[in-house]
């Protein structure tokens, strides 16, 4: 059967990934155990991008955006967490993944402000979308890695489309002529458009936000039979925004602080779930949201009970890569093997 043009950008970025990480020692290694979306049959053809992009590039296109801060190229402010992973039983029925078939996972968690400035203040709009980033740390040393944020799809459909946001985003400062690159962009891109504007407010709470996996994934269960997912986690205390009057007493690092305190007054439980494609649903278009009637599958409960006890070091050496995958669990949407393949750059970058 022939492949889509999907399939063989996917095949190209696993190369992509293999060359370019190679570079990084093993000091640099922690917590990138093989990926596998990296282990494509040698005999498999590789063909040329239909794209531009690069993962290099990518990294470079966001730094044009944000500057270079010697941290992470995107969602550089974050505080760091622990706590566990507990399966529901539906779960276990979709995938057989190792995350889903035993008990409680250990797990490491990030939350984040938007953009690559380490010092943004939470109060102001550039700092949204929020990130949640997920460790599972799996049995026998394996690893499963997620990332959502806080809106429901994502500027563009294409890792290239993005990278031209971000260079459109660095060459529209305050003294550039209207219409600026930024303006031209959006005229001709109205959901990147709906992604700038329409941000939630500033939440009360890291923990008092819905974030959304916009990239979809494949379940395969123990039959073999594939269901395509996206994921999202909804807070047990709610989902709780700051009014206009409210946010003004609060200061740039407000999240930081209230997330601490919140942790050590109780646990911070969020419920993980599998949005259930149908018919017609795209699973390589990250900027359409699924429609809310699509089958939402409880797959377990993530629960946060203490903070890192070593944030600076763990921050360092800490990478997340949504493309390192157990059996049962497939990318559906390119754009994650383009994630996977620029992250362990932006990761080198900041040793």
């Amino acid at each position: 059967m022939p492949q889509s043009k999907s399939s063989r950008r996917v095949r190209y970025l696993e190369k992509a990934i293999v060359t370019e990480t190679s570079s990084l020692d093993s000091s640099r290694q922690i917590g990138a155990s093989p990926l596998v979306i990296a282990t494509a049959s040698a005999a498999a053809t590789v063909l040329p991008p239909a794209a531009l992009e690069t993962p290099s590039s990518l990294v470079s296109a966001l730094h044009s955006a944000f500057g270079q801060h010697h941290c992470r190229a995107v969602h550089a402010k974050g505080t760091i967490l622990e706590g566990s992973f507990t399966p529901t039983a539906r779960a276990r029925g979709l995938s057989q993944a190792t995350v889903f078939s035993g008990g409680a996972v250990p797990i490491t968690v990030r939350f984040s402000d938007f953009t690559g400035m380490p010092d943004i203040p939470d109060t102001i709009g550039d700092a949204n979308p929020r990130g949640f980033a997920i460790k599972f740390n799996l049995p026998a040393g394996g690893e499963l890695d997620l990332v959502a944020h806080s809106f429901n799809g994502f500027p563009t459909r294409t890792s290239d489309e993005f990278a031209q946001l971000l260079r459109a985003i660095g060459a529209s400062g305050a003294g550039a002529a209207k219409p600026t690159e930024l303006d031209r962009f959006l005229g001709a891109h109205p959901i990147a458009k709906v992604f700038l504007t329409t941000q939630k407010p500033p939440p009360v709470s890291y923990g008092t936000l819905n974030y959304f996996g916009v990239n979809a994934f494949t379940f395969v269960d123990a039959a073999q039979r594939r269901r395509a997912v996206r994921y999202r986690f909804v807070p047990s205390a709610g989902e709780h925004v700051l009014d206009a009057a409210a946010l003004t007493a609060k200061g740039p690092d407000y999240l930081r602080e209230e997330i601490e305190a919140r942790v050590v007054a109780a646990p911070i439980v969020f419920d993980w779930f599998a949005q259930i494609a149908e018919l017609g649903d795209l699973r390589d278009d990250p900027s359409i949201a699924w429609p809310e009637s699509r089958e939402l599958v409880n797959l377990g409960t993530v629960t946060i009970v203490r903070l890192d006890s070593e944030p600076m070091k763990t921050d360092k050496a800490l990478l997340f890569l949504p493309g390192r995958l157990p059996t049962g669990i497939e990318i559906a949407d390119p754009m994650i093997a383009m994630r996977s393949a620029a992250y362990p750059i932006s990761f080198a970058e900041r040793q």
